[in-house]
């Protein structure tokens, strides 16, 4: 399901979130899955601009240096 938790299978899921549920109470759940809704989109715009940068310096060809002497 995920490729960095390979091991996370349905019952574990289950489990981690009834101990959030716990943890947080069904009234800050929603607030809770909100922010790290705006942290994974944030990070993916970050990762995608590095991403693009990194495309743009590899595809420009490094100026020639000239020697002045």
């Amino acid at each position: 399901m995920f490729g960095f938790l390979p091991s996370i299978g349905p019952w574990e899921l289950i489990a981690i979130l009834a101990i959030v549920l716990i943890i947080f109470g069904p009234g800050k759940l929603p607030d809770v899955g909100k922010s790290l809704g705006k942290t994974i989109r944030e990070f993916r715009k970050a990762s995608t601009e590095v991403t693009e940068q990194v495309e743009a310096a590899v595809k420009e060809p490094e100026p020639e240096k000239s020697e002045a002497k």
